[in-house]
């Protein structure tokens, strides 16, 4: 395993190697998991590309940090993350919340990213009222009182069988993060808003959701989508708000045709 003190926050990590000449995806994973959720993706793309995972503050290994906290300061946590690695000109695939981190991330220091891969996220995600709800319910009850409603919006009924065991993985996952980090993500998100932002995003950029996504539905995606200049948008079958998890050959097919795309030249700015 591996850590860094990265604004005053202890910051877990891993990263898989690839010839020097190969891009670098960092890959930001959702609100109440951990960076495991891309392995079946990873996986699939190692070698080929050099690979970047890590657990935002409030989840996994990594420290809470000092409360409250805002996408801006996780923002700012993978770019020192990023700059102590020497990692420049990166790929960002950013998860849900992984996606706002991945806007804001291009907003404060654009010499980080050469593209973004926006999984079921949005510019905004979610009204204010919603998040204020599940963070009272969290406080009153814990996060095992929301699981059932949040295994709906992340995952397909074919998904959630009784008899899977993922599904009661992925369970497990959530109601084992921090309180107080999954609650300071929450706020986060609530907080968050890069409709503003969206639109000057530059790089090339590609949006993808799951059909089934209850989270960040598919028109919610392709409405960000339309906001940044020249992104692709992509559909998922048979995946709800997980699709590294629920579809990871699906996505990682899409991942590799976009960033051959790039390195063609077929994609640029």
């Amino acid at each position: 395993m591996q850590f860094a003190r990265i604004n005053d926050v202890t910051i877990h990590y891993q990263i898989i190697g690839a010839p020097a000449d190969r891009p670098v995806i960092v890959f930001t994973n959702s609100l109440g998991t951990d960076f495991r959720i891309w392995r079946d993706v990873v996986v699939r793309l190692a070698g080929e590309f050099a690979i970047v995972l890590y657990d935002k503050r409030g989840h996994g290994l990594s420290d809470v940090g000092q409360l409250p906290s805002s996408i801006e300061d996780h923002a700012t946590d993978l770019a020192g993350l990023l700059d102590l690695l020497s990692v420049k000109d990166a790929v960002i695939c950013g998860l849900s919340v992984g996606g706002l981190i991945a806007q804001s991330l291009y907003h404060r220091r654009p010499d980080l990213v050469r593209a973004l891969i926006l999984c079921d996220t949005a510019h905004k995600i979610g009204a204010a009222e919603s998040w204020d709800a599940r963070i009272a319910a969290v406080e009153r009850n814990g996060i095992g009182s929301i699981v059932d409603a949040i295994m709906e919006r992340w995952f397909t009924p074919a998904f959630r069988r009784p008899e899977s065991t993922a599904y009661a993985g992925y369970c497990n996952m959530l109601t084992r993060q921090p309180v107080e980090g999954y609650l300071a993500a929450c706020a986060a998100i609530r907080d968050a808003d890069f409709t503003e932002i969206a639109k000057t995003i530059a790089v090339p950029t590609i949006c993808i959701v799951g059909d089934q996504d209850g989270s960040t539905p598919p028109d919610l995606v392709l409405s960000t989508a339309k906001l940044i200049s020249g992104a692709r948008y992509e559909v998922i079958p048979d995946c709800a708000h997980i699709p590294c998890v629920e579809q990871p050959e699906a996505l990682t097919a899409i991942i590799r045709a976009f960033l051959t795309s790039i390195s063609s030249g077929e994609v640029s700015p």
